[in-house]
């Protein structure tokens, strides 16, 4: 078989492409690349513009700290939208992400913000080798053990 689906050529073909493994990234290049794929944007700047997902911290009137994470500013869901631990709060934003929404989230060096990034970043790439896959399929090329489909970089 000369045209073969490797692990390594698929390596290859994602790093030509720009996608390193995430911790060998740029957050700032990874970040751009996660607001291409999935046509989203995120800001930690309030403004008045309206955003498809918010995620921020509120005080409690007794002095305790939580978090908000919601599609609905005006009025979030207390049993859905509100956190007491902030590191329940990546699955959230790694939602928004996928969804392609533009997001306000109020810290963006907090580690629940971070931990997202790397979670959809691994999600990107599992796209993007897809894409890849389908592209060297199209140009002739064959697995030469089918299992041998299963390349992952994150």
């Amino acid at each position: 078989m000369e045209k073969t689906i490797t692990d390594k050529l698929i390596v290859n073909k994602l790093e030509a492409k720009g996608y390193l493994e995430y911790h060998d990234m740029d957050e700032n290049k990874a970040w751009n690349l996660l607001e291409k794929h999935f046509e989203c944007e995120v800001t930690d700047v309030f403004t008045n513009t309206r955003k498809e997902f918010y995620c921020y911290t509120e005080t409690t009137a007794d002095g305790y700290e939580i978090w908000i994470a919601t599609n609905d500013m005006d009025s979030p869901c207390i049993s859905e939208d509100v956190y007491y631990y902030d590191n329940d709060l990546s699955g959230a934003i790694v939602e928004a992400i996928i969804n392609g929404e533009d997001m306000y989230v109020d810290d963006l060096d907090a580690h629940y913000f971070m931990d997202a990034v790397e979670e959809a970043y691994g999600k990107m790439v599992y796209d993007v080798k897809e894409e890849i896959e389908n592209e060297l399929i199209e140009q002739g090329y064959e697995y030469e053990n089918r299992d041998e489909a299963t390349t992952e970089m994150v």
